[in-house]
């Protein structure tokens, strides 16, 4: 059977002793621990790939891929083992960024208390130190994330709260940083944070680049939140509210009254809003404006309509609306974003 393998990509590997790294080489861990997400590992391995590939000087990553257990070879969530570089008791020598990579949550892991120790030192060793997704629970598991403020997966965060007090959980963020630590929410939220420790260290320019190779985002729309208004529409199952939901994001451009939206709940006004705020989490009006918000995103990110037009289009009564509600719902301005993520300029 044909498995995954670190080993080959263009970063440069670290086989055996570690040598000391030139003065502008930055030393990387992956540290996988079974059963290990394999994006999770994959995806930053990538970036810094990329990032050593959009340079024409010697490459500035060495990318090392470590197992947290005694073998090399580490089970991932798939089934398949991804062969390592060496086991975090193989490792020496210095660090400059270490992460910790998600594993499955479903299962429950046992740490060596060798592995712990050797984590926290090397963290403490390192010149910043994070997680994607579950790794959340490693380093929270070796004391790391005390006093810090923190994110993981969104399905883990309750979790990450309940099993470690001392760890301020922010369960909404792609990624945060609290100091020299970082960690980051599932899955794909890695690709953001390998992202931007790469902006942190070569400039935007070059993290721009590695994220138009990947075709990323640099920086992820929606003020970087795990969670998105059209996704919650599908998660509720729930009659006939979920019916309601269903319909309006193919309906925003409409005149969105509660009366008219509790008629179609065959609901009074009043039941309406109270059940409505119940299951969504917020009013029927700021959910509607984050549709409206999410849709207007998209039309500026892909199209070369004005702004009026596309406020008319998503239910806003004018360019000047929109622009107030990407200010206080994004932080950024139509034209900001525009210049950020879109193919054309605001005329």
């Amino acid at each position: 059977m044909n498995r995954p393998n670190p080993k080959r990509r263009t970063t440069q590997r670290i086989d055996g002793p570690a040598r000391s790294p030139g003065q502008s080489t930055r030393r990387v861990l992956i540290v996988a621990v079974p059963p290990v997400r394999t994006l999770d590992v994959f995806g930053p391995l990538e970036v810094f790939s990329d990032a050593n590939r959009s340079r024409s000087e010697e490459p500035i990553y060495e990318v090392a891929v470590v197992s947290a257990g005694t073998d090399r070879d580490v089970l991932s969530h798939l089934g398949l083992p991804i062969h390592t570089d060496q086991t975090y008791g193989e490792y020496c020598g210095p660090i400059d960024t270490l992460l910790v990579a998600g594993y499955d949550g479903v299962s429950k892991v046992r740490y060596e208390p060798s592995f712990l120790k050797w984590l926290s030192e090397s963290c403490a060793s390192s010149r910043r130190f994070g997680s994607v997704c579950t790794g959340a629970l490693v380093l929270a598991e070796a004391g790391l994330l005390d006093g810090r403020r923190a994110t993981t997966h969104w399905n883990w965060c309750e979790e990450l709260a309940r099993d470690y007090p001392r760890v301020t959980v922010d369960p909404t963020p792609i990624f945060v940083r609290d100091g020299n630590c970082y960690t980051s929410a599932g899955v794909t939220a890695g690709i953001d944070l390998a992202l931007a420790l790469v902006e942190e260290d070569l400039g935007r320019q070059t993290a721009l680049k590695v994220a138009q190779m990947m075709v990323v985002f640099l920086h992820r729309p929606g003020g970087q939140s795990q969670f998105s208004a059209t996704l919650m529409a599908q998660s509720s199952e729930k009659r006939p509210l979920g019916d309601v939901l269903a319909w309006l994001p193919d309906n925003i451009q409409r005149n969105l009254s509660i009366e008219g939206l509790a008629r179609r709940a065959a609901m009074s006004p009043r039941n309406f809003v109270r059940v409505f705020h119940l299951e969504v989490g917020k009013t029927p009006a700021r959910y509607i404006e984050d549709l409206r918000i999410e849709a207007a995103r998209r039309q500026i990110e892909s199209t070369a309509m004005t702004l009026q037009e596309i406020a008319l289009s998503c239910g806003f009564t004018s360019a000047e609306t929109l622009r107030r509600a990407f200010a206080r719902c994004l932080g950024v301005t139509p034209r900001q974003y525009r210049a950020s993520f879109g193919r054309a300029r605001v005329q």
